[in-house]
């Protein structure tokens, strides 16, 4: 499984219009800045393109593109390349501001759009699963945070309480 084939896809289906952005968040999008972790899927966050005449925003399109392109819905996922891939809209401020902010990387020649180390550290600490905390602790030790702008996105959307308590209970000597 390739993951290329899943960017070149979902860059195709930015290209012909089926959505206005998108990036890669989760575990996968964390695996430009860290070592790689076992993950089942790919997340990848889009802004749905509103279609004339509804007021309710679809990820249908997003699907039936896929579909005729040889994809297949395995529940909650779609199978591209062979990779389990989730569409999502951004459900917070912070994950609004990720996807607008999110950053070009280079896979193998084929740009992908990934949230930033400090928008993915923040999610983290926002989301506080035990796998996040990891994830986080992972930036903090391997040193790929921009101190600076992972703090002003902590006060931008009020996450200075949650890191403080991060703080003491794993980064405290």
């Amino acid at each position: 499984m390739q993951i290329q084939e899943v960017i070149k896809t979902i860059n195709k289906m930015q290209a012909d219009g089926v959505m206005e952005h998108y990036a890669i968040g989760g575990a996968v999008g964390a695996t430009f800045y860290l070592e790689p972790v076992a993950t089942l899927d790919v997340d990848v966050f889009i802004t749905f393109k509103p279609q004339a005449g509804r007021l309710i925003v679809s990820p249908q399109p997003v699907f039936d593109y896929l579909k005729t392109r040889g994809s297949v819905i395995e529940g909650e996922h779609i199978v591209i390349a062979g990779w389990p891939v989730q569409f999502l809209p951004p459900s917070t401020p912070l994950v609004d501001e990720a996807l607008r902010e999110a950053v070009t990387r280079d896979v193998d020649g084929i740009p992908a759009r990934v949230f930033s180390g400090e928008h993915l550290a923040a999610l983290a600490l926002q989301t506080g699963r035990a796998k996040d905390k990891a994830r986080l602790l992972q930036f903090v030790e391997s040193g790929a945070l921009d101190a600076k702008k992972f703090q002003t996105i902590l006060e931008r959307h009020d996450l200075i309480p949650a890191w403080e308590k991060f703080e003491r209970q794993y980064l405290a000597p």
